[in-house]
């Protein structure tokens, strides 16, 4: 009872969300009070409430101080020249900006920390996508795909708890499995390629015309505004360029624009701002500075120095203390950054609830039982890639701690019934992981969907059936190369 349960709450969840008949805090807080009503422990739906907060509170206190400095960090200007060579790279070729994402995602995901990534990849993508009309769900759904893939190092998080489960060298689980998620990143980039295909077959090879540079001036005063369309048309914009070039009037304060959409352009050109060469957060004799602080504060994450929310209150902090001395200009940037703070911090003790019902009615741990003991018999001395397959759906609907701690134990023990090494058992649980990027139940795609202004249910239809399609290659991998 309680495995169906777990699911039809699971279903009910997803499918609210991605069909928008309710937002997705309202859900992630009254679906599980609801079903722990129907398990018949409504009694204890506060407990298992503030059991799920005191988990997750850490990792909020994270993403609070962790959106502060790295909103700091771009109000000064630090990313401005990787941006700007992601720019030139791209240029306004939506195939380029999609692969570009997917790069940027993987290089920032060195860090292991799957909010940094994704708070400094939409913060150097969004005005791209934005001002080129490309969807947006492409840029959440690569990258959070690509950060998936990345978040097996070591130092990421699933390595390291398949590591302590099973009581192995968290070295020897990854090293082997490198040519494995090599293929997976490979992947990613293809995927990338397809889709921004189909976005350059949508929308032409674009002309930039230096928008993203030019920002504070499309705001303070009425401009005209180029209108990108697509190659293919008679070259009439530019010597011998290919693409046509049109313009309209975007209004400026007090201009008359469409009231449907008028507060949206309004937000865009403020978000779009980003890379304004003039903007009055710049603090370049404060650049080394502030790249030593990050350059610290990464290293001291890899290291373990101390906790990451405390490294995160520290470093936030200090960055704006060094960088903003006067308290009103301090309160300037807490309340220009406090909507994706608050954004963020409420969805994930609003995933809290969900949790704490999951793991206190008992349902995550009937569902998991009930998926282990389905396994055939015959399946016995094939048990890593039965794991490789579980780890989709298991990583998705559970935590990593529920699952490395929780399944893979079990896992291992029926593999080495049937003389599987629980190492082949440890690099099958993690080729979930691109998948396990988008789950609802991990913090870090609140920031991703939060920043980039995705409705979380879009990001979900978008990602799901790529992201396992990736986790799928990596496990054909492994198998083909005789690391699972």
């Amino acid at each position: 009872m309680l495995t169906i349960l777990g699911f039809t709450m699971i279903a009910t969840f997803l499918v609210l969300i991605m069909m928008k008949k309710m937002s997705p805090i309202a859900a992630l807080v009254l679906i599980p009070a609801l079903f722990c009503v129907f398990v018949g422990k409504g009694a204890h739906l506060g407990d298992y409430v503030i059991e799920g907060v005191g988990t997750l509170a850490p990792t909020a206190a994270m993403l609070m101080f962790a959106i502060v400095y790295f909103g700091v960090m771009i109000d000064v200007g630090l990313f401005d020249p990787i941006v700007r060579g992601i720019l030139k790279f791209c240029k306004a070729d939506p195939l380029r900006i999609v692969v570009g994402t997917a790069l940027l995602a993987a290089i920032v995901s060195l860090d292991g920390d799957g909010s940094t990534t994704f708070m400094i990849t939409v913060s150097a993508m969004y005005p791209l996508y934005k001002r080129l009309k490309m969807s947006l769900v492409v840029m959440t759904g690569v990258a959070a795909t690509a950060n998936g893939v990345m978040n097996t190092l070591p130092w990421g998080g699933p390595t390291a708890r398949a590591a302590t489960a099973l009581k192995l060298d968290a070295g020897d689980i990854f090293v082997p499995m490198i040519p494995a998620l090599a293929v997976g990143l490979v992947a990613v980039i293809a995927l990338s390629y397809v889709l921004g295909l189909r976005e350059r077959k949508r929308l032409g090879v674009l002309s930039l015309n230096e928008v993203l540079v030019e920002e504070k001036q499309l705001v303070d005063e009425p401009e005209t505004e180029t209108v990108l369309v697509g190659a293919g048309a008679p070259a009439s914009g530019g010597p011998g360029d290919g693409k046509v070039r049109m313009t309209k009037t975007t209004g400026g304060a007090g201009s008359g624009t469409d009231a449907s959409d008028g507060d949206d352009e309004e937000e865009d050109d403020v978000r779009l701002q980003g890379l304004d060469p003039n903007r009055p957060t710049l603090r370049p004799k404060l650049y080394w500075f502030n790249a030593l602080l990050t350059a610290t504060l990464l290293a001291a994450m890899i290291m373990e120095l101390l906790p990451i929310p405390v490294l995160f209150v520290l470093a936030a902090a200090l960055a704006l203390t060094v960088n903003f001395p006067h308290i009103p200009d301090q309160k300037a940037r807490l309340a220009a950054h406090a909507d994706n703070v608050l954004n963020v911090s409420g969805m994930v003790f609003a995933a809290a609830v969900f949790t704490g019902v999951l793991q206190g009615t008992g349902m995550v741990d009937s569902m998991a039982k009930w998926l282990v003991d389905g396994i055939p018999d015959g399946m016995g001395p094939h048990m890593a890639l039965v794991t490789g397959v579980l780890s989709l759906p298991l990583t998705y609907f559970m935590s990593n701690d529920g699952f490395y701690f929780g399944v893979l134990p079990v896992l291992a023990e029926a593999g080495a019934a049937h003389g599987v090494s629980p190492l082949e058992i440890a690099r099958a649980s993690l080729v979930g992981q691109p998948l396990h990027m988008s789950s609802p139940l991990v913090p870090a795609v609140y920031v991703l969907v939060g920043m980039a202004k995705v409705e979380f249910g879009d990001h979900t239809k978008f990602v799901v059936k790529w992201a396992a399609l990736t986790s799928l290659v990596v496990l054909g991998a492994g198998i083909l190369f005789g690391i699972i």
